[in-house]
């Protein structure tokens, strides 16, 4: 009977060993794949938060440089997103495809009514100022200011007037205006209190210090708003915050890297700003430029009458001050 039962046994562990090597199989992978770019995207939105960490990498890698994915090798893509290209085929197959062909085919499809991409304004953008490039560290100014113009103009191509106008009256209806911006995003969110303050809105900056950001948020009530900010790698205060907000029922509007990000899920009104996770350089030129936009959006609501909409500054304000003050010690 031992004897008997050993080659059983044999073929149990090996059977095991067998499910254990074999890609995972999910409902994803069970389900036709995706034939459209935007359903792809939403499937892979929704896969995010379950998917390995690898995964993960390629899935921000694949959302934020489309063209990239469509035009180049699987090698190509796989060195540039720091994945092997086995790694790729095994992330197509977890999505329904027989193979990364199939997945980027429709990339493809996508490319004909696409505007240029990251990558591609970059190259461009090298090309013409490739003349003047210097070696040593102007070579490496003339790097970022690659990048920043080609940042800068994605904005013109992924940020729309109904984003900018739902988040200006957004902003200009609420009562209290708080702003969650941490790490590498402080600054974003230092200059919003800045310039919304300056335009007479009652601004709340949720500062980390002290570790009471989350309680503050907590204080918020309807009528209120938040800006949350954040880019990889996220501050986790600034993913709390944006989830108390939407526990809550606050309107939030975010500035971001993806639709990825984790606060994408919160947000009410969404902006992203792609940016390159494997480069040295994470410049804050077109993130700053946003928050600009949305202060002159908010400008523009408030001062209905102007061509162009101004924002005070503390300067201007102290001389209109004085200029009135002496106006009345004349009188």
């Amino acid at each position: 009977m031992a004897k008997a039962s050993r080659p059983s046994a044999h073929r149990a562990t090996t059977a095991k060993r067998a499910a254990k090597n074999r890609p995972e199989q999910t409902a994803a992978s069970e389900a036709e794949p995706p034939d459209r770019y935007e359903t792809l995207v939403n499937a892979i939105t929704a896969a995010y938060p379950g998917l390995s960490e690898r995964y993960q990498q390629v899935a921000r890698y694949f959302t934020q440089n489309p063209n990239v994915v469509a035009l180049e090798s699987i090698y190509s893509i796989g060195k540039k997103c720091g994945a092997h290209p086995s790694i790729l085929v095994r992330f197509a197959q977890h999505f329904g495809y027989t193979g990364f062909k199939q997945l980027q085919q429709v990339f493809q499809t996508r490319l004909a009514s696409a505007a240029p991409g990251f990558q591609e304004r970059i190259s461009a953008l090298d090309v013409d100022l490739k003349r003047e490039r210097e070696p040593g560290n102007l070579g490496f100014l003339h790097n970022l200011v690659v990048r920043d113009i080609a940042s800068l103009q994605g904005l013109l191509s992924t940020v729309t007037e109904d984003s900018l106008t739902r988040a200006a009256r957004l902003i200009k209806g609420a009562q209290n205006i708080y702003i969650a911006g941490q790490l590498r995003s402080e600054p974003i969110a230092v200059f919003l209190r800045y310039v919304l303050t300056m335009l007479d809105r009652q601004v709340v900056l949720l500062d980390p210090s002290g570790g009471l950001a989350p309680q503050m948020a907590r204080t918020m009530r309807k009528g209120d708003v938040l800006l949350a900010i954040s880019f990889r790698h996220y501050a986790n205060e600034v993913v709390m915050i944006s989830e108390i907000a939407r526990e809550r029922g606050i309107p939030v509007v975010s500035l971001t890297d993806s639709e990825l990000s984790p606060l994408a899920k919160d947000a009410t009104v969404l902006f992203t700003v792609p940016e390159e996770e494997y480069s040295f350089s994470r410049s804050l030129a077109a993130p700053m430029c946003l928050a600009l936009s949305l202060a002159v959006s908010l400008g523009a609501l408030l001062q209905p009458e102007a061509d162009t909409p101004q924002i005070p500054t503390v300067t201007g304000v102290e001389r209109v001050r004085s200029r009135r003050a002496r106006l009345v010690e004349a009188q």
